[in-house]
């Protein structure tokens, strides 16, 4: 695999609640974990086909726990609602940087058009 991207730094905040990309074109995104999740590469969260892609509410509160390489071309992010099945490829995270705002708006637009909620229901 091949990317046109490439990271400098990967940054884990301490209250592990975002990471800081800087790729080397000097672009630095501050991913949330809350967002990181529910836009996860998995197969769990995007399935196999876009008709089967889930909508993963509740996850305000998540904290991504393990930041793993996955040889030189992806990082594997865990959470701490044990969620560990994504590879965030380095093209992957740039997209989620640049398109952050879309992305997280139809995020948002699909829970409020599904009656679910980014809290966790208890």
């Amino acid at each position: 695999m091949t990317s046109e991207r490439w990271p400098t730094e990967l940054r884990l905040a301490k209250d592990k609640r975002s990471l800081q990309v800087t790729f080397d074109d000097g672009t630095t995104f501050d991913l949330p974990a809350e967002y990181l999740r529910v836009t996860s590469p998995s197969a769990e969260v995007q399935g196999h086909s876009p008709a089967e892609r889930k909508t993963v509410p509740g996850k305000r509160n998540v904290e991504i726990v393990g930041v793993q390489p996955v040889g030189n071309y992806a990082v594997k992010l865990v959470f701490d609602d044990m969620h560990d099945s994504g590879i965030y490829g380095w093209d992957y995270l740039y997209r989620l940087g640049a398109e952050q705002g879309g992305r997280w708006q139809a995020y948002l637009d699909e829970l409020a058009a599904k009656g679910l909620t980014r809290d966790r229901v208890r």
